[in-house]
Parts: C-alpha cells; sequence; structure tokens
C-alpha cells in the first residue's frame, strides 16, 4: 500500500452487490432487487452528551465506512447505483456557525481526490436524488438502518447478509490497516509489561496502553480495555479496572487491541505482578499456550472452526489430567461430561475486522451444547478471513459451583488439587490470525513465551520508579 492508494470502496460495493445476488437467490428473492437496486448508508452523526458542550465519542458507522473508507467524516451518506455501478458520496453542506466552532469541512474537490468514489456531491441533493431514482418504477433504495430522514430508503436484511459476509474477506488495503494496528497493539503490550515500577493498580495498566496507543497515532481503542490482576483474572470481560496490584496477586492480565482507521487489534497477554510465576501459574499457562499453539497451527482454508474448538478443549483435559486437577476418567468420558466448558467457558475465537467481533461468524447462542453455545464462529475458514486465537482458563467460583454440586460432574475433579489452583484467577492468550491460501499468518508479533515475559518483566522492575519520570 503507498501512501496515494485510496481505500477501496468501489471494489467493495461492486463485491457486496454480487453477494447481494448471491442472498436473493437463495431466499427466492425477486432478481431485481439485486440488479437494480440503490444502496443507501448514513454515516454516524456526533451527539452531544446532555447539559454540556461535548460530543459522546464518535465511532463511524462501519458499514458507511466500508463503502467509502471515510472513518472520520460526520454526517456523510453514500448510495450506490448497482445498475449503472456508480458509487456516489454526499457530505454535509457548507454550514458557517459549524465552520466558527470547529473550522472548515473538505470541499468536493478534495473529498473527490480522497475517496475512491465516482461522484461527490452535498446531502441537499439527496433526497431528491432518491426520489428520481425510485421514480414510477418499482425500484428499490435498500439501507443498513432505519432512515428517519427518507421515507423511499428501507432497510434490508437482506442487504445486511450481503454487506457481512462480504466484509468477513479482507482485502490487500484492509490487512494492511490491520497489520499497523496490530504493531501499535505489540508495542502497548509490550509498554505495560516493562513498566511495573508505575503500575500500582488496574487502572495505571489501562493508562499505559492507551498512552502508547495514542502515542502511535491511535486515538481510539477497538474496544475498552480488559486490565485485571489476581482472582479478577478469572472474569472474562472484566471492567472495574481500579483495583490494587497487591503482592499477593500472581498474575496480571491485560486484554487490549488499538484501532487504525476504523479496523480493529485484539491481544491478550499474562505476565507475572512481580516477574516470577508461580508453579500453579506457569502450569496453567503452559496448557493455554499449548492449546493455543496446536489449534493456531491448524488454521487453514477448510477448517472446521467447531473442530478446532473442540481440539482445545481436549487439549485443556489432557493436561489437567496430567496436574490432577481431573480425574476417574478417559478423556472422552470428561470431555462429553462438559466439565471443561466451566474452566473454559467462551469460545475459540472469532472474527476481527472493523468491529472486535466482526460480522459473518454465524454464531448460534440457542446452541444447547456448552461447549459450543458461546462460539462465535460456526462455519469453515477461508483465505482472507481475520479471526482471533483466544483459549483460556479460568478459575471462576462462580462456574465452577454448579459442576462441583453435580455428583455426576464432581466425580471428574480433585477439590483438593483444584484449591492449589484457584488464586491463580484466570489465564487467556490471544493473538490476530490472518487465514491464507496454504495456512495462517499471525499478525500479532508480542512474545508469549513465559521466560521471555518474566525477563521482560524483571528488567522494568530493575531499572525502578526513577527511570519512568513518574510524578505523583
Amino acid at each position: 500500500m503507498t501512501a496515494t492508494t485510496k481505500y477501496p470502496a468501489k471494489s467493495h460495493a461492486r463485491r457486496s452487490a454480487e453477494n447481494l445476488k448471491v442472498f436473493a437467490k437463495k431466499r427466492s428473492v425477486d432478481e431485481s432487487v439485486a440488479n437494480s437496486s440503490l444502496i443507501y448508508a448514513a454515516a454516524s452523526k456526533p451527539t452531544l452528551w446532555p447539559h454540556c458542550d461535548q460530543n459522546i465519542p464518535f465511532r463511524q458507522n462501519r458499514y458507511f465506512n466500508y463503502l467509502t473508507g471515510a472513518h472520520d467524516l460526520h454526517e456523510g451518506h453514500v448510495t450506490y447505483d448497482i445498475s449503472k455501478d456508480k458509487l456516489t458520496l454526499y457530505l454535509p453542506p457548507l454550514d458557517k456557525e459549524e465552520v466558527m466552532w470547529s473550522g472548515m469541512p473538505l470541499s468536493l474537490e478534495q473529498a473527490q481526490a480522497k475517496y475512491d468514489v465516482d461522484e461527490v456531491k452535498y446531502s441537499s441533493e439527496l433526497e431528491s436524488d432518491l426520489k428520481a431514482f425510485t421514480g414510477s418504477t418499482n425500484r428499490l433504495i435498500l439501507a443498513v438502518d432505519e432512515s428517519e430522514e427518507y421515507s423511499v430508503v428501507q432497510q434490508s436484511d437482506l442487504l445486511l447478509e450481503a454487506l457481512d459476509e462480504t466484509r468477513m474477506i479482507k482485502d490487500e488495503y484492509e490487512i494492511s490497516l490491520m497489520k499497523r494496528a496490530s504493531e501499535i497493539t505489540d508495542n502497548s503490550h509490550l509498554a505495560v509489561m516493562s513498566a511495573l515500577p508505575i503500575e500500582k493498580n488496574e487502572g495505571h495498566i489501562h493508562a499505559e496502553f492507551v498512552y502508547h496507543a495514542m502515542r502511535q497515532g491511535s486515538k481510539n481503542q477497538a474496544y475498552d480495555p480488559i486490565c485485571c490482576s489476581g482472582v479478577n483474572c478469572g472474569t472474562l470481560h472484566y471492567t472495574k479496572n481500579d483495583l490494587p496490584l497487591e503482592a499477593d496477586k500472581q498474575l496480571v492480565l491485560i486484554d487490549a487491541g488499538a484501532e487504525w482507521e476504523n479496523y480493529a487489534a485484539d491481544v491478550t497477554r499474562v505476565f507475572p505482578i512481580n516477574g516470577e510465576w508461580t508453579t500453579e501459574a506457569r502450569a496453567i499457562y503452559e496448557a493455554v499456550l499449548d492449546m493455543q499453539t496446536q489449534t493456531m497451527n491448524r488454521v487453514a482454508p477448510g477448517v472446521s472452526w467447531d473442530n478446532l474448538h473442540q481440539l482445545s478443549h481436549e487439549i485443556l483435559i489432557k493436561h489437567f489430567l496430567e496436574l490432577g486437577i481431573f480425574k476417574n476418567g478417559t478423556p472422552e468420558e470428561i470431555l462429553e461430561s462438559r466439565i471443561s466448558a466451566s474452566f473454559y467457558p467462551h469460545g475459540l475465537g472469532h472474527m476481527l475486522g472493523m468491529d472486535t467481533h466482526d460480522t459473518a461468524g454465524l454464531a448460534n447462542y440457542d446452541d444447547p451444547d456448552p461447549m459450543f453455545k458461546y462460539l462465535r464462529i460456526r462455519r469453515n475458514l477461508q483465505a482472507n478471513m481475520v479471526v482471533t486465537v483466544e483459549p483460556g482458563i479460568y478459575f471462576n467460583k462462580f462456574l465452577l459451583e454448579p459442576v462441583l454440586s453435580n455428583p455426576e460432574q464432581a466425580k471428574y475433579i480433585d477439590e483438593k488439587v483444584l484449591e492449589k489452583y484457584l488464586p491463580v484467577g484466570g489465564i487467556r492468550i490471544e493473538d490476530d490470525v490472518l487465514v491464507t491460501d496454504k495456512g495462517f499468518y499471525d499478525l500479532t508479533k508480542i512474545t508469549k513465551d513465559a521466560d521471555e515475559i518474566a525477563k521482560i518483566v524483571k528488567a522494568g522492575i530493575s531499572k525502578g520508579r526513577d527511570h519512568f519520570h513518574v510524578v505523583v
């Protein structure tokens, strides 16, 4: 990708139209819908907090972004005329009062040069253009969201399906954006591992990550960072991020990803709070790393994600039998009992792209099987998907109580051995992986080797608090 290359919006529009035809055929919808409709999407609008002259943080409509590449454009619109193969971007008209507060917006000429669209107009022309499109015919205007402004616009589930399926396969430009998000994320995770002398509570970890991401140009995070310590690491989407990093805690877990022009990274790393792994924490860490390594090495086009997820459970069971946490059963019997889902309740990973949990995973949250219920991808892998591979093991008393109180499941658990592992809290290792034609490419480069992580943490501790020039 060169500095002059544009985000390939026109290609995205064309591919989406082709998928619209595919889904129309599957749903037995009239061909004219796919061949002669107008695709419409609107940008997100900036919104003020009540009683406060400050905007709610802006988050661009991902479908609008996909059809324009205008990740930072407020109040725009886009249409794609399928039969004419014409992509049109509409900018808000010049508002003198808005210019006074916020400066000059893009001109039509600047937008035409910046974005991969056929024409740029002001949105004052949009309503007449929409009405002219429908005219006296039955041509439809399909939208990804309900429109409060334009009565001729229809929200379309068919269009959403087509766009979601198109977004699933990343092109070279999108992959380059995700590589940049990953690079920023790697550097920020390394900074967190290296700075324990100035990280005295979970909030400091949060601040350290965001600081380094912003220093590299990533003003927004892909999601709110999960920064936890001790037994809090057993909470999957921990949000407090404010408790002290006390000496009796074993581990720190940080799940955080930077965003680059609306494209996300999503990475989790775990490190010992004092640079030394306890015997129990190291054993669980190596089990999770084995789960990740074996499943990631099997990532390739055509591979069933269900099968990879089951494999990760089988590896967990193998390690728990070796550690003595599981007993009294064969690996097959223990897998069938589903007790591993109480230690590893989430899925192996999810789609990644403009959204952290990106489109087209085809999850089935109604699945009665607890091992698959929360699996966010239920399809075979394809080249140019980007997925996370993030197995974990958690010692969460809330999740374990139902199993321990059920004799048919509890018989497989040695509670005395389990007690030794409860202070570990939880461990998750997460990388972002591009499916390639022959296998996979790991976008995430920050180390996950337990010895290297310990060295990084200890090196930071040895430098001491003064090295980081902390103002107290």
